[in-house]
Order: structure tokens, then C-alpha cells, then sequence
């Protein structure tokens, strides 16, 4: 049985102030799927992301997330879908704790068993936040600072949760870390759509990709394939 498409974006044309940097892309995340866009700084990686959670306008396209057009929907509104984005430079409270950022992601959940519920899972996926539960979220070190941004996104219990170069700085223990961790995330039943500057990681983790040139989309096709496509190779992976 094919699976069903969670998100399907159709001709989206997006940009700031009324300049396009995206310019009619088209592609799907399927139910229980990792999907991955790759393309160099400048290629609208991240315009992208904004335009799917309203963060910037849609001038031109569709969205639709779960059979719905959600085009003209806020982003507080996109959260209680299940569309959930955890953000490029993960945007923590500095000067809060580990656990108030937590329950800070849970800010649309009114539930204290489901709040309770969730923090049990962000702990089990990411021990060393229990540990930190009281310290203040500036005081942690870069990848602890990134497992509290995903945690954190996790907290609004998404359906898709989209990331926006979670491994951006860190360390590679901690990249290959973080990676077995969306794994897991996606086992529980989270379809992901991952914007990542390491495309060899990238490649490796999602089933499906989409490469990202001047707003376009120019190659598309199963991650199996394109990580041994002779472009992708040039430009993404460092093969000549």
C-alpha cells in the first residue's frame, strides 16, 4: 500500500519583500518518510522552511499539510496542526532553564499528563537534558544547546517536525549523535523534512531528496540515487 502524503507542496513561490527566492518548487513528505533538501548557502534552503510555517508570505503555490490547504494559516495555528519547525541557530531562552524551554514547546498543550508525557520522552531520547533539567539553557554546550532545540520542538508533539540545519557547529560525535537520534524520533511515528548542510549525512539518514539551485529544484529522486549522482557527488560530497 502506497503511503499517503503527509505534506505536498505545489508550485511555491516565496521570498522578502516581494523578491522571490524560491520559484515554483514542488515536493512531498510522505506518512512515516525523511526528506531531505540539500543545496548551497543562498539556494533557499531556509526561505523555504519560513514559507511552510509562516514565517515569510506566500506570493504564489500551495501548501497542503494532512489533505489541507493551509496557505493562509499562522504559525501558532501550523503548530497545532502537528507542523512544527525546529529553527536554523535553535533560538533557545538563554536565560531560562533546560525544563522551562521545554514546557515553553508545550506552550499549545493544556494537558499536564501530555506536557508530563512528553517530557518523559525528550528525556529518554536526550538523558543528558534530565541532567541539566535546572541549568540555564546559554550556560550548555553547543550540541547539548541543539538536543534542547529538538526537544524542544518535540514538546508541541508534531506529526512533521521540520529541521533547519540542526547539525550547523558541532562537533562530529555529536552530529552522528543527533542523527541517530532523528532516527529514532522517526521510528516513533515523526515524519521529518531536514534542510542540512551535510549532505553526505543527510543523504545517508532520509529515504527521499530534492536539491535546491537559485530557488529551484533541479534533481530529485531516491537518497540511494542521488548520493551517487555525479553532480550531487561535485558539488555536495567533495568527489571529483
Amino acid at each position: 500500500m502506497e503511503k499517503q502524503a503527509m505534506l505536498k507542496v505545489s508550485n511555491l513561490v516565496a521570498g522578502y519583500k516581494g523578491v522571490p527566492m524560491i520559484k515554483g518548487i514542488s515536493f512531498e513528505v510522505k506518512q512515516g518518510e525523511i526528506v531531505t533538501l540539500i543545496g548551497s548557502n543562498g539556494s533557499g534552503k531556509t526561505t523555504t522552511m519560513k514559507a511552510l510555517t509562516a514565517l515569510i508570505p506566500i506570493m504564489e503555490g500551495e501548501i497542503q499539510f494532512q489533505g489541507k490547504v493551509i496557505n493562509k494559516l499562522r504559525t501558532p495555528q501550523l503548530v497545532s496542526t502537528g507542523l512544527v519547525l525546529c529553527p536554523e541557530g535553535r533560538k533557545l531562552f538563554p536565560n531560562m532553564t533546560v525544563l522551562e524551554n521545554l514546557e515553553m514547546g508545550a506552550y499549545s498543550n493544556k494537558s499536564s499528563d501530555s506536557i508530563a508525557s512528553g517530557l518523559d520522552k525528550v528525556f529518554g531520547l536526550f538523558p543528558r537534558l534530565k541532567e541539566r533539567e535546572k541549568q540555564l539553557a546559554g550556560t550548555l554546550s553547543g550540541g547539548e544547546q541543539q538536543m534542547l532545540a529538538v526537544g524542544r520542538s518535540l514538546m508541541s508533539n508534531p506529526t512533521l517536525l521540520a529541521l533547519d540545519e540542526p547539525s550547523l557547529g558541532l562537533a562530529p560525535l555529536m552530529v552522528e549523535a543527533l542523527f541517530e537520534v532523528l532516527k529514532e524520533i522517526n521510528k516513533q511515528g515523526i515524519s521529518i523534512l531536514l534542510i542540512e548542510q551535510n549532505a553526505r549525512k543527510a543523504l545517508e539518514l532520509a529515504e527521499n531528496a530534492y536539491v535546491l539551485e537559485s530557488g529551484r529544484i533541479v534533481l530529485s529522486g531516491s537518497s540511494k540515487e542521488l548520493i551517487h549522482n555525479k553532480d550531487v557527488e561535485r558539488v555536495f560530497l567533495g568527489v571529483d
